[in-house]
């Protein structure tokens, strides 16, 4: 699979997990809250460097792009190889959520933020998921596009070079 491709779709699939997890939020008191799980990491990492973290409203913007970013670059690893993707998608997904769940206490943060009902932890797991199948979708879509388009474009140059140098 083309870098770019699997790129778009792990973009794709942070983006979307973002969003959901934004949405969610403001509908359901049980919705993970990741956001806060992320804020209180970076804070605990600065305290630790010794540095003071940023107020409120500056260490959530400083979240969310960190955790798109880090998102994008982990659900890019769809477009590892050639073949699977959904597998890997749907590997990479649960790999994530299940993370999001079992991870935080053990690393010193506050579980409750994806631990605090059943319901926090199923939310937890399918959103990440899907996520995970939001890259394999766009990148084998987008795979898909670029392979037919390559054929049409290799046409077009074989065409334009000859009459150039005819």
């Amino acid at each position: 699979m083309r870098l770019l491709n699997a790129l778009a779709g792990g973009v794709t699939a942070a983006c979307a997990i973002t969003a959901l997890h934004q949405f969610v939020k403001y509908q359901d008191k049980d919705a993970p809250r990741m956001d806060l799980l992320g804020m209180e990491s970076i804070t605990k990492i600065l305290q630790k460097m010794g540095v003071a973290p940023p107020k409120k409203d500056k260490l959530y913007y400083i979240t969310m792009g960190g955790d798109i970013f880090s998102n994008a670059i982990y659900y890019s690893l769809v477009g590892l190889g050639k073949d699977k993707t959904w597998l890997k998608g749907s590997g990479l997904g649960l790999a994530a959520g299940l993370g999001a769940v079992l991870l935080p206490k053990p690393m010193g943060l506050n579980e409750k933020h994806s631990n605090r009902t059943l319901e926090t932890q199923l939310l937890s797991v399918l959103y990440y998921f899907a996520g995970g199948l939001v890259s394999a979708g766009v990148a084998k879509l987008l795979e898909s596009a670029t392979n037919k388009n390559n054929i049409s474009i290799t046409k077009d140059v074989k065409t334009t070079a000859e009459s150039i140098f005819d």
